[in-house]
């Protein structure tokens, strides 16, 4: 029998008892649902890596698989948060998450994306391995497309609802941050309700307050050629000033 029939005879049950070198953790995420839900969880991290562009004590990402497995195997207990956080770790690129390569450490910080496909798990068995086995202190979910927005916090080893602010908003106590809507968008602000910008939101501001400036500096040019002007006339009639 050659090498190629013997390969073809693995089982799949004895495939899933391999321990995989730690280099093969790739994520294993299926596509996203939609580009709102891309947008979405991409707007997301770009905010807090740049409003965090000076820590180096954390890790933020999305649709990326978190592997789990008490045995430290990639064929079993395995999730993929759409946009997670961890606090307290170092911040450098991962192929993926792997839980007994980080010090046991799970996410902090969990935000759902719910689509037709996906809302009834996210609400239902997700919730309930965040809760019970990762022990995520705070957990969000967000429907791009119905607005539908609730935040939980783990209290005494359960995830009692979050209420919103008189802006709708949601606090998350890890982040020290409120998460809210703003223009259809799952949002980040700050504890004194300024929005975080994204990087290209930061570019456009510093480019409207220079042309502001730019305005400013012309409109005070024109005024004092206007009062040179003036001036200059009322020389020519009444001669110059005196002291």
């Amino acid at each position: 029998m050659s090498s190629a029939q013997d390969l073809a005879m693995i089982s799949e049950d004895a495939l899933e008892d391999v321990i995989f070198p730690p280099g093969d953790l790739y994520s294993d995420e299926p596509p996203l649902e939609t580009e709102l839900h891309l947008r979405q969880i991409l707007l997301l991290i770009q905010c807090l890596e740049w409003y965090w562009k000076e820590r180096q004590d954390f890790y933020a990402c999305g649709n990326m698989t978190v592997y789990y497995s008490p045995r430290q195997r990639k064929s079993e207990q395995f999730r993929g948060p759409d946009f997670f956080v961890v606090l307290n770790t170092e911040r450098k690129t991962r192929k993926s998450w792997v839980v007994w390569q980080e010090d046991g450490k799970y996410p902090n910080v969990i935000v759902e994306i719910l689509s037709d496909k996906t809302a009834a798990t996210d609400r239902g068995l997700k919730k309930e391995i965040y809760q019970d086995i990762w022990r995520t202190p705070d957990y969000f979910w967000f429907d791009p497309e119905s607005l539908e927005f609730k935040g939980f916090h783990l209290l005494d080893g359960r995830y009692q609802q979050l209420q919103p602010n008189e802006a709708g908003w949601l606090w998350s106590q890890q982040l020290e941050l409120y998460l809210g809507i703003y223009q259809s968008k799952l949002r980040f602000f700050t504890a004194d309700g300024q929005l975080i910008p994204t990087p290209e939101e930061v570019a456009q501001q510093e480019q409207q307050q220079r042309q502001q400036a730019e305005q400013e500096r012309e409109q005070a040019q024109q005024q004092l050629a206007e009062m040179e002007a003036m001036l200059a006339r009322y020389r020519e009639r009444f001669g110059e000033l005196s002291e």
